[in-house]
């Protein structure tokens, strides 16, 4: 059977933090970055668990600003 993993992909320099990917994400993997600032002087967003994506791309929908992306891969489970 396959199995979808996702590869998020942030524009670090482009998030404002609004955090409604980490509400959206129902694996909870994303977080904001309390060591990062950016160029605007916001918390971006980051995945902390990639390889526990899902490739469901709740993230991607929720944010306003359309800085994340998600490539969805297949894995064959054995």
């Amino acid at each position: 059977m396959a199995k979808f993993i996702g590869i998020v992909t942030i524009n670090e320099n482009l998030c404002k933090g609004c955090g409604l990917c980490a509400r959206a994400c129902p694996k909870q993997i994303i977080e904001l970055s309390k060591e990062k600032i950016n160029a605007k002087g916001y918390h971006p967003a980051t995945v902390v668990r990639p390889e526990e994506c899902i490739a469901c791309a709740s993230c991607a929908k929720t944010c306003p600003d359309a800085v994340i992306r998600v490539e969805r891969e297949v894995k064959e489970e054995q």
